[in-house]
């Protein structure tokens, strides 16, 4: 063993598996040693002597120290309170009286979630999962019955997305579950040390942004920003920013404050801003202040007015082309050099919103033949005499992001700045204006910006979709909105997952939405319940030995998770099928209707344009379903159905990646929405709105209008689930 690897120390019958699988998750190296006398508390030996005892306090020590893993155990307060709670109760089910009760209070708490605690693992997943483990056979006899299906679920969905678990389980735990460790293991441990070092740790949701660390942050000192523009709703790009941010603040113990960046009067509104706190909320951002650019006007005009009395700024009045390309071109305005005088001056007529500011604006004194474009005398104000959705007609002139942002980062507190790559030449104005400013330097930290393919992020071209009437709204399921996501169907778990997964990477993101989807899927379909629906284009299928006397069973709405429910199914002699389905019946053959049994149609009677009117068939229940090639859904002839419209969405634009210079409306997708209608089973009339279903044989919707009367349909979006484009 190294001198930096960690020993852990335990007696023969008492494995501490939580720890070994812990450290094995982490990719922290420790050395296995069973040679403590029974009854003594495991022990954690660190390299400088330091002894830690007791299962959950080196539990606690493995969660702060991994890198490999984000948030192990480091969360906020509630968070790591309620992971020290599951640590306390892992030992139950180390009692064979309370096994079985343990199980039952966990499957029921596990119902709607995917982890203990939060949107990831923690060491209270590993703990309890660990604890079941270790009793062999007896949670094997368990986790695949109907008896605890959320705890089963859970269970196995920890076990297939941390293989590490896995290893370590078969490498320590004996065939019968005991806790002792197997012959081999002793053999091997007799003749050395066996270490765990960094291996492969599983597929982590958060993988890729382990080992990325914040220059110079102190832990419980950082303060990150997330500041969106209140000119649109939040889509999936911001959403990357805003997790990074969260993820930075739960790594370092730190705090996230909400920023309006609220300068430009005429793209925001308070629509925005209300809609930009429901989806950071959404996103489960757990900030700690909201405030506003427009808060520090005030000080932002005297600090601008302190750059013109220094000579490091002037007021120009050059025309808006004109300026441009000198500053391309490198060639310096001829109001560069007047003096302060005169630019106080210009200076109270752009505050007055006179005839005479109009034509002006402010720009810093930089470096107008710097190479870096950005240093060239950028524009720190501008007149604008349109009312600010906070504070009216107070001002006429408004800061420009590039010198309020500096600024604000320095006078908040801001630690750190997440800015996406894009921004990248800017970094050194951001410096030089803190610079001449006399401010804190605030360090910048750059992650890529996330793309999608065939899809717009800029909210300039959102709005257009929105105005021209494109869409129905920033909610549109076509739209790359949080709320357009979520209302198509999208878990937030699943964004989470997407987003993390990614992490702080530099490099450029062009994302496809099936892994998105697919990840999404693994979510749901676990738990989502099953209805049936038969197109409006459908044919009988009449029984002639089918029941004269209809009759109702109560059958579950998920056959392998009891926690959705029942639903009950009407038995008539004559059933509803697809169109489709019928033309691909011949006659004489066998097929299975889903839920019922097998039947055997006889005849398929035709008009005189030999289109379908109505088969005849007899029952075959005795028949096996393995023989038949169809099978196929149904309803029953009754006056129960509700009426469905299943819609069905696209991608805005037809090309997966716009180039430089393309004009986004040369590729609109003049498709975008498929109507159907459709008939569903009667217990479809208790859908809520937003509930996610599973159409058997058709795929999984959410619904977005539940049933008020039988006149109105049922309104569900199809959910893609990432086996196919996503369109």
């Amino acid at each position: 063993m190294e001198d930096k690897d960690m020993k852990l120390r335990y007696p023969p019958d008492s494995l501490p598996l939580s720890v070994i699988t812990t450290a094995k998750v982490a990719g922290i190296p420790i050395s296995v040693h069973s040679d403590l006398t029974s009854g003594a508390p495991p022990a954690l030996v660190l390299p400088t002597g330091v002894k830690l005892q007791g299962t959950n306090a080196v539990l606690r020590y493995l969660g702060r120290i991994s890198a490999s893993v984000h948030g192990l155990y480091k969360r906020d307060d509630l968070e790591s309170s309620q992971i020290d709670e599951w640590l306390d109760y892992a030992p139950v089910f180390a009692s064979g009286s309370e096994f079985e009760g343990a199980c039952k209070s966990v499957d029921g708490y596990l119902l709607h979630r995917t982890f203990l605690v939060g949107y990831s693992l923690s060491i209270a997943d590993i703990a309890i999962w660990s604890a079941l483990a270790v009793t062999g056979r007896r949670w094997d006899s368990l986790k695949d019955s109907k008896k605890y299906p959320n705890l089963g679920r859970w269970f196995n969905s920890i076990s297939a997305e941390y293989s590490a678990l896995n290893e370590v389980t078969a490498q320590y735990v004996g065939k019968k579950g005991s806790s002792k460790p197997t012959a081999k293991l002793l053999e091997k441990e007799q003749k050395g040390s066996n270490v765990l070092a960094n291996g492969d740790v599983g597929k982590v949701a958060t993988r890729a942004t382990s080992e990325v660390d914040l220059p110079n942050a102190e832990d419980g000192k950082v303060c990150l920003r997330f500041a969106p523009e209140p000119s649109g709703y939040l889509h999936i790009g911001h959403s990357k920013a805003a997790l990074l941010n969260q993820y930075f603040a739960d790594r370092y113990h730190g705090k996230v404050i909400i920023r309006f960046d609220d300068t430009n009067p005429a793209k925001e509104s308070n629509e925005f801003v209300d809609n930009l706190l429901i989806d950071i909320r959404t996103l489960g951002i757990k900030y700690k202040d909201v405030t506003y650019t427009s808060d520090y006007f005030p000080v932002l005009m005297e600090m601008a007015e302190k750059l013109i009395r220094e000579k490091k700024a002037y007021v120009d009045d050059t025309p808006r082309e004109q300026m441009q390309k000198e500053r391309m071109d490198g060639i310096e305005s001829r109001c560069r050099n007047h003096g302060v005088e005169e630019n106080m001056k210009l200076w109270k007529e752009m505050i007055a919103g006179s005839e005479r500011g109009l034509m002006c604006c402010v720009r810093g004194k930089l470096d107008m033949q710097d190479p870096n474009k950005s240093l060239r005398d950028p524009v720190y104000y501008r007149c604008n005499p349109m009312p600010h959705h906070r504070i009216g007609n107070k001002y006429k002139i408004y800061p420009t992001y590039d010198f309020a942002c500096p600024f604000v980062d320095s006078v908040e507190g801001i630690t750190h700045a997440l800015r996406s790559s894009e921004y990248h030449d800017r970094n050194a104005q951001y410096y030089r204006i803190q610079e001449d400013m006399g401010l804190r330097k605030v360090h910048i930290y750059e992650f890529s910006r996330l793309n999608m393919v065939y899809t717009l992020l800029s909210k300039r071209k959102l709005l257009w979709f929105v105005q021209n009437g494109k869409v129905d709204g920033w909610d549109d399921p076509r739209f790359p909105t949080v709320q357009g996501i979520v209302r198509r169907g999208l878990q937030i778990e699943a964004l989470i997952q997407f987003i993390l997964e990614q992490g702080a990477s530099k490099n450029l993101n062009l994302m496809e939405w099936d892994k998105l989807w697919t990840i999404n899927k693994k979510i749901i379909d676990p738990v989502c319940p099953r209805h049936t629906a038969v197109s409006a284009e459908r044919v009988l299928l009449m029984l002639s030995d089918g029941p004269d006397d209809p009759f109702v069973r109560i059958i579950p709405r998920h056959k392998k998770y009891p926690g959705a429910g029942d639903k009950a199914t009407t038995y008539t002699k004559s059933v509803w099928i697809d169109l489709a389905d019928a033309k691909s019946i011949s006659p004489e053959e066998e097929i299975t209707l889903m839920d019922w049994g097998n039947a055997i149609v006889k005849e398929i009677s035709k008009d005189e344009d030999g289109s379908i009117k109505h088969l005849t068939g007899v029952l075959n229940l005795g028949g096996s379903v393995k023989t038949t090639k169809l099978k196929l859904t149904w309803l029953p002839d009754t006056n129960e159905l509700v009426p469905l419209s299943l819609m069905e969405f696209d991608y805005l634009i037809t090309k997966k990646k716009l180039d430089e210079d393309e004009d986004f409306v040369d590729v609109l997708n003049p498709c975008t929405k498929k109507e159907s209608a459709a008939f569903g089973d009667s217990n479809m009339r208790n859908l809520k709105e937003g509930e996610i279903l599973q159409l058997e044989r058709k795929g999984y919707f959410r619904c977005d209008v539940p049933f008020v009367r039988s006149s109105k349909p049922i309104v569900l979006f199809a959910i893609p689930d990432g086996r196919q484009q996503s369109k």
